[in-house]
């Protein structure tokens, strides 16, 4: 495994992290605890030692799991633990609230659900456009400065919110959409962040399966599995994006002896200024992968050749934007509807 240092943060942090969304049991199908307890056992195993969850995850219930996965596993101190916060629930689905309220109401939350008396990265899951950034920094930074916390990391956040951010308490990190497919971040969000000293936690790796290489055209989502209405997975693209696993697949396999699944984390990983991909798995056997990711790079032929692919095989390329959550209207200061 390879690790990399987060600021504020002793415990060095997998380059390779486990994304947990899938194990809170909504808009995946469902999940099984115990099978997702024992997933995050292998993945620690193997090496991994970051593992980043969100109360968002199944309403706090990727939080519990991950919190007794520990539990019961211990050694807590080896372990970077990474949740989230400002989405605050509204029935069924969430909403967009960073106010001082609401994070100081989700940070005790979230230490009980994950059994511990502090958070070693705290991040900002969506920006708030109803509350000020210098209000959520300050808040954050408060809850840092009160042990609570150990670093302040953001998610989606544009530049000039992180410049904002960053003038009122010290940014360890940004976590951005990145893979094969969604490349946005690799124009200004992550050079900025390598420029700055400020940690990248890229989440999507693999596209939400697509790029696990398993995928066919037959393959159906059942339940409140979110790809039945990610526009990637319905036609015309989704057509599209697997012509470019298949070519993809067979261009590692040749060039590298690696799988699909290795060689899109490879690639994220050999992108200037990422620190950490994050990898989702709710099943051991899933990180069996891992052992191919580590140990080796792409060459500059290669990802040239993956360019092509991509842009040759995806013309109609979407991003992961139906993945935001709603924002708050901009009276809405309290958390109650208006």
């Amino acid at each position: 495994m390879e690790y990399a240092s987060i600021l504020g943060i002793s415990t060095p942090a997998s380059r390779v992290g486990l994304g947990t969304w899938a194990m809170g049991g909504t808009q995946w199908g469902g999940t099984d605890d115990d099978e997702s307890v024992r997933t995050i056992h292998a993945a620690l195993d193997l090496g991994i030692t970051l593992i980043d969850t969100a109360p968002a995850y199944g309403f706090g219930h990727s939080e519990e799991v991950v919190g007794r996965a520990i539990a019961e596993r211990g050694g807590r101190e080896r372990i970077v633990v990474a949740t989230k916060v400002g989405l605050e629930q509204r029935g069924d689905g969430v909403i967009r609230n960073s106010s001082r309220q609401q994070l100081n109401r989700e940070v005790e939350v979230s230490l009980r659900r994950l059994r511990t008396d502090y958070i070693d990265l705290y991040q900002v899951h969506w920006p708030d456009f109803a509350t000020p950034y210098e209000e959520t920094a300050q808040a954050l930074f408060e809850l840092q400065r009160a042990g609570k916390i150990r670093a302040i990391g953001v998610s989606n956040y544009a530049i000039e919110a992180m410049e904002r951010f960053r003038r009122i308490a010290p940014l360890s990190s940004a976590q951005p959409p990145l893979n094969l497919f969604e490349r946005e971040a690799l124009e200004e969000i992550i050079p900025w962040c390598r420029a700055h000293g400020v940690s990248t936690l890229t989440y999507g790796a693999l596209c939400r399966g697509l790029l696990t290489g398993t995928m066919k055209e037959d393959t159906r989502f059942e339940g409140d599995d979110l790809r039945k209405t990610d526009p990637k997975f319905l036609p015309p693209r989704y057509a599209q994006y697997l012509q470019a696993v298949q070519r993809l697949a067979q261009f590692a396999s040749e060039r590298y002896s690696k799988g699909m699944l290795p060689f899109a984390i490879r690639w994220v990983l050999d992108q200037p200024g990422v620190t950490v991909a994050l990898w989702g798995a709710r099943h051991p056997g899933e990180l069996a992968p891992l052992r191919e990711v580590t140990g080796w790079s792409l060459d500059s032929e290669a990802l040239a050749y993956t360019d092509s692919v991509v842009s040759e095989s995806v013309r109609d390329p979407v991003g992961p934007e139906f993945m935001a959550p709603p924002e708050r209207h901009p009276d809405e200061r309290s958390g109650a509807p208006v």
